[in-house]
């Protein structure tokens, strides 16, 4: 089997979560739990007894399956992690390309972000654009950013809601700002046969999305999307060649939305179901897995990573 470089274009990092979003608490527990929106649910493996998801943890898992880069984007729901970010990406420039994030939910976070990108050197904006309770993609202040972004070269990262109203509003921001380099994530929420939104094309309109000249999607998360069919998650394949139809694989990356699907399975698991697929061309593989993010986000030189044998092979 032909050996691929691999670029992982969705996960996280935190030191701690504590947090509130929508009101209700987000706060690390113990042996890797969190309590997250009224509930206590697994957010780590259960080994990460601390709930430290730090960089080096990740590097460690990135070393074993032999995923070259990650970028890292953020979420409400971790808190903001700007402050931890700046350093992991000072430590590890050849390894991470982290995303700021600020705080949309309040007025003035143009320029906060302008100091999180012009002064503490991040690289683009992450927006979690499910999470922002009624806030419009293309408000007044948030032209205002995306302006500022395209003129200096920076990117963005976004996750839009379910449904076509964000799809309109992002379309509008594509539209005022063509230089301006998105990342759609979670394959734009593809629905499998068994969701309540199944039969739903909002996702393929954000798919659709992808046919203007610097927007890609990542697919962050597929394997929690089709988390009940499971491992090797045949739809979940069928999906990302139904995205590569509709706008090419050229505009495709694979993502893993690290940690949080790695307490269902193992991190190599979340994309050794796309190199053993037999629905995808080994040159497909290839840009579905690091070339395309290689490319887009500017990796240079990755470290070589030999597959290392596991004790009970």
């Amino acid at each position: 089997m032909e050996e691929f470089v691999i670029i992982d274009a969705h996960s996280h990092l935190w030191l701690r979560q504590d947090t509130t979003w929508n009101g209700l608490e987000i706060r690390t527990t113990r042996n890797g739990r969190s309590m997250f929106l009224g509930e206590e649910v697994q957010m780590l493996p259960p080994f990460m007894v601390d709930g430290r998801n730090t960089a080096e943890v990740f590097l460690s898992n990135m070393d074993y399956a032999q995923v070259g880069a990650a970028v890292v984007v953020q979420e409400f729901i971790d808190g903001l992690q700007n402050g931890y970010l700046k350093t992991v990406q000072r430590q590890y420039p050849d390894r991470f390309f982290c995303f700021a994030m600020a705080d949309y939910l309040k007025d003035g976070f143009c320029e906060q972000a302008l100091q999180l990108m012009a002064v503490d050197g991040f690289r683009g904006m992450a927006i979690p654009g499910h999470r922002l309770i009624g806030r419009p993609l293309n408000s007044p202040e948030m032209m205002k950013m995306f302006r500022l972004m395209e003129a200096n070269h920076w990117m963005l990262s976004v996750t839009l809601e379910d449904g076509m109203q964000q799809v309109a509003q992002l379309r509008e921001v594509i539209e005022e700002c063509p230089g301006l380099k998105i990342a759609i994530g979670h394959l734009g929420m593809a629905n499998p046969p068994q969701s309540p939104c199944w039969g739903n094309d909002a996702w393929r309109e954000q798919i659709m999305l992808a046919r203007h000249e610097n927007v890609m999607i990542e697919s962050g998360g597929i394997t929690w999307l089709y988390n009940a069919e499971f491992y090797p998650y045949p739809s979940a394949v069928r999906a990302i060649r139904e995205a590569a139809d509709l706008v090419g694989m050229d505009k495709l990356m694979w993502g893993s939305d690290y940690p949080r699907t790695i307490t269902a399975i193992t991190y190599r698991m979340s994309y050794d179901f796309i190199t053993k697929s037999t629905e995808l061309s080994d040159d497909d593989k290839r840009l579905f897995l690091g070339e395309n993010a290689r490319r887009f986000y500017g990796f240079g030189q990755l470290p070589v990573l030999p597959y290392v044998k596991n004790m009970s092979e």
